[in-house]
């Protein structure tokens, strides 16, 4: 399934790492993923969401606040894909929640996972070990540089990440998907409402995908009581508001001690022409 990195040859197992015909190697980190991320472009030690971010994260989803969701686009995913054995790419993986949870709902079908955050990536490995399962890979990669062979793909995933439209093209077989998930206008409005004075609605996203002809779109919104201040606070910095909300409005959540919120999604489902 992975291509080389560096000359895009196919990459063969052997012996803890990933090898191509020019004798390109890419060892195999002891929890399992492969870094296939060169630093022609990134630095990987520094790419994409950084230990504390990847914390973050995990500590709101591990609560399952947003397993419906999980359980949703698995369900659409299965949907599109007849395959017996279907190939998915979750591209722009994170820290693993979610392709774990697509491999556990989906076990006929092979995921892989990429991110182009090696913290993530560790992190999603280690997701896949607890959860012991062997359809889940993980490899440090970018969504606009996949190490993915042409036409290789039954399904691209991109849960909460960036689109690229001419690489997802490229790795979809004929007649295969992509599924993009964002936020809903109506989503987390609650805890905005919280922190600013004006809160304002999501706007939808344009991705420009002119590879895809544009199918349906789930409109999936839910209600999750946090009950915690824990809980609401790892939201918090889970989301783009940690970084942009001034001191004063952040410390309104300290004082907070429950809070019922939107999880509201946007699940779109793209056609490759």
């Amino acid at each position: 399934m992975y291509i080389c990195p560096v000359c895009r040859k196919k990459l063969y197992f052997s012996d803890k790492s990933w090898v191509c015909a020019e004798h390109h190697s890419f060892d195999v980190h002891r929890k399992g993923y492969v870094n296939l991320m060169t630093t022609r472009k990134l630095n990987p030690k520094r790419a994409g969401d950084n230990s504390d971010m990847v914390r973050a994260r995990t500590q709101f989803l591990d609560y399952g606040h947003y397993l419906p969701l999980a359980e949703k686009t698995a369900d659409i995913m299965e949907r599109l894909t007849p395959a017996e054995h279907p190939t998915i790419v979750d591209s722009g993986c994170g820290e693993g929640y979610y392709t774990v949870n697509y491999a556990r709902l989906m076990p006929n079908a092979q995921l892989y996972g990429i991110d182009i955050s090696k913290a993530a990536c560790s992190h999603a490995m280690s997701r896949v070990n607890e959860a012991a399962i062997d359809n889940a890979h993980i490899a440090v990669a970018s969504s606009f540089e996949l190490p993915f062979d042409d036409e290789t793909a039954d399904l691209v995933v991109c849960t909460f990440a960036p689109v690229s439209d001419r690489e997802y093209a490229r790795v979809l077989k004929k007649g295969g998907h992509l599924v993009v998930v964002s936020p809903s206008a109506e989503h987390l409005f609650e805890l905005k409402a919280l922190i600013y004075d004006e809160p304002y609605k999501n706007k939808p996203n344009d991705y420009g995908l002119e590879s895809f002809t544009e199918g349906e779109e789930i409109i999936y919104e839910y209600k999750a009581m946090l009950s915690t201040r824990d809980e609401i606070l790892s939201l918090y910095k889970m989301t783009p508001y940690f970084y942009k909300t001034s001191a004063p409005d952040a410390a309104k959540l300290i004082e907070t001690e429950s809070l019922e919120v939107t999880c509201g999604f946007s699940i779109r489902v793209f056609a490759k022409k």
